[in-house]
């Protein structure tokens, strides 16, 4: 079985989408349909930056999604149809219910500038921080926060891998405790370069816009299972998967147990489309047996085609 999988925030990059843009009609179309959806020159910004625009979380979502559905429109003009499981992190989340025709271009685009904005502006700016802690496990950190009382300003966001989690919370919260994962067997406990705290309970008023925006959205039933980050499940009803998506931003993102239940449904085979590899390097940790690919520019789609044409 076939896993397709979505990236995050954190995967962007100045360039990102211009060597498709140039040589696929249909990336160039996708660009173009977004552009306009926004009444914004995103693609203008994705393909020369500047950086510090790119980066704010209400353009690098919808910016994201943008190089991942080009790709995905690309495969489909060369006969190929997804297939198996798909699956995205975070905000990729959007990105894999649109590429299974669960959420149209135009719609996905809309709600991720408005999950980016309201996600920016739920805690005050540079009141929230983020910090990655390598070295130890999901139940090693939850034992450390509740050892530590730290449950008030420390909150676990991602679940990516052994070894591998993200904090988010209070900056002050987040930046004691580094010190204290670090005295506990933390080989790394890093902040990260973000603007907000991402899925925690701060992200509450980002929540309430979130529920109030996709009720007015029409979602189809997926044509390929997606997983979702809150379940780690399938669903097949709209107000479910609306509802996973709203709870999605307040709850941590289960991508380890994600790729577990990825090997007990049978996927040989891991497909990253879209920019970046980072969700590649995580499989590299949960899925050593994983045939890993990643896509993400001219040169790897078509590498990524050959292969799916032999």
């Amino acid at each position: 079985m076939k896993a397709f999988v979505f990236p995050g925030q954190g995967s962007q990059y100045v360039g990102m989408g211009l060597d498709l843009s140039e040589s696929f009609p249909e990336a160039k179309h996708v660009f173009e349909e977004i552009d306009d959806t926004l009444e914004q020159n995103l693609s203008k910004i994705m393909f020369e930056g500047p950086e510090e625009e790119l980066i704010l979380t209400e353009n690098t979502q919808p910016a994201l999604m943008a190089v991942s559905i080009a790709i995905i429109k690309i495969l489909k003009k060369r006969g190929f149809e997804l297939s198996g499981v798909l699956a995205g992190h975070s905000l990729g989340e959007y990105t894999a219910l649109t590429a299974s025709n669960s959420f149209s271009i135009k719609d996905a685009a809309l709600t991720l500038k408005i999950r980016g904005k309201a996600m920016q502006s739920s805690v005050g700016k540079n009141k929230g921080s983020m910090a990655a802690i390598l070295g130890l496990n999901f139940d090693q950190i939850e034992e450390i926060i509740s050892k530590n009382k730290l449950q008030e300003d420390v909150f676990i966001a991602n679940d990516n891998a052994d070894g591998q989690v993200v904090l988010s919370g209070l900056k002050e919260g987040i930046e004691s405790s580094l010190v204290i994962f670090k005295e506990n067997g933390a080989k790394k406990a890093m902040k990260l370069a973000v603007s907000a705290p991402f899925h925690c309970p701060l992200m509450r008023p980002a929540q309430e816009i979130m529920k109030k925006s996709l009720s007015s959205i029409k979602l189809d039933t997926p044509n390929v299972p997606v997983i979702s980050n809150v379940t780690v499940d399938f669903s097949n009803d709209e107000d479910q998967i609306k509802n996973n998506l709203v709870n999605q931003v307040t709850e941590m993102v289960r991508w380890r147990e994600t790729m577990i239940r990825f090997i007990d449904l049978g996927v040989k085979e891991f497909y990253e489309i879209g920019s970046g590899s980072v969700l590649s390097n995580l499989a590299k940790r949960s899925c050593p047996s994983f045939k890993r690919k990643s896509a993400g520019n001219k040169d790897s789609l078509e590498s990524l085609l050959l292969e799916l044409d032999s």
